[in-house]
């Protein structure tokens, strides 16, 4: 009886032993789709990290940071612009921050928490853990994320080499002050909808941007394209897409999709990314 009591027992301790979880090693940073979380002052937030099949760490990166509408999600923001696809093509991070409530701080909309900071935050884990390249880090942003591209590219000078904003702008009582302008250069490329209720808003705001930074049209503008030179190098080019509305232009899918007209944000604000991206 002893014995067969044993032999139970340890049949028992040896199941046990093949049940049990093997803590496992991290395997690192890698290709995927990541969930990451990053601490804002005393405030843990999260974002998502698209990172393309071809990307090795030991190879620094350019990243883009996309900023999604109101009220929307980082995953929402993914499924609008199409930017992975571009980036497994071209072997290029994008992070998609995830807004509090669905929405950034920016210009008077909306909430309390600092964006800016959050902003910031994610492109500094971006160079430290998954080698982006401190050069080539982009900010674009549709509606409220765009307008907060716009903020960031003032209040975190320095950080971003370029923002693309969509159907988003540099408007409301912070952006008043005539000091109130990058102090580092930063190269600026939104697309207007000829429709959008806020058109009017978003023209008069890049239009007070190249005021203040002292930019001049270029002689290949024309009537629906703005194309333009400042003193410090930078861009501040402009499209006001005809018959388009308040949207993500070229968009198949999502709330601010809009297949109207023949523009493709996600094509021009890429290419403008990638036409400032050091060889």
């Amino acid at each position: 009886m002893k014995r067969g009591l044993t032999v139970l027992v340890a049949l028992l301790l040896a199941a046990c032993s093949t049940t049990k979880p093997v803590d496992q090693p991290d395997p690192g940073p890698r290709p995927g789709d990541h969930r990451i979380k990053v601490t804002v002052g005393n405030t843990e937030r999260e974002y998502l990290l698209h990172v393309p099949e071809g990307w090795k760490p030991a190879h620094a990166a350019p990243a883009v940071v996309a900023l999604h509408y109101r009220p929307g999600s980082a995953q929402a923001m993914q499924k609008l612009t199409g930017f992975d696809a571009r980036a497994d093509r071209d072997t290029v991070l994008v992070a998609y921050p995830e807004g509090v409530g669905g929405q950034f701080n920016a210009f008077g909309c909306c909430g309390a928490q600092d964006d800016v900071a959050f902003v910031k935050a994610v492109a500094a884990q971006l160079v430290a853990d998954w080698n982006a390249d401190a050069r080539r880090l982009f900010l674009a942003g549709v509606s409220n994320g765009g307008d907060l591209a716009f903020r960031a590219a003032v209040e975190a000078s320095g950080t971003f080499a370029a923002i693309g904003v969509v159907s988003g702008g540099f408007y409301g009582t912070r952006t008043e002050a005539a000091d109130y302008k990058p102090a580092s250069r930063v190269d600026v490329i939104t697309l207007i909808g000829a429709t959008d209720p806020q058109a009017d808003t978003f023209r008069r705001g890049i239009a007070t941007w190249r005021e203040r930074l002292g930019c001049t049209p270029a002689p290949n503008s024309q009537p629906d394209r703005t194309l333009t030179r400042c003193p410090d190098g930078s861009r501040a080019d402009s499209y006001v897409v005809k018959e388009g509305g308040h949207a993500w232009f070229g968009a198949t899918t999502g709330e601010l999709a809009d297949t109207k007209t023949t523009t493709n944000a996600s094509d021009v604000v890429w290419t403008f990314f990638k036409e400032r991206t050091p060889q």
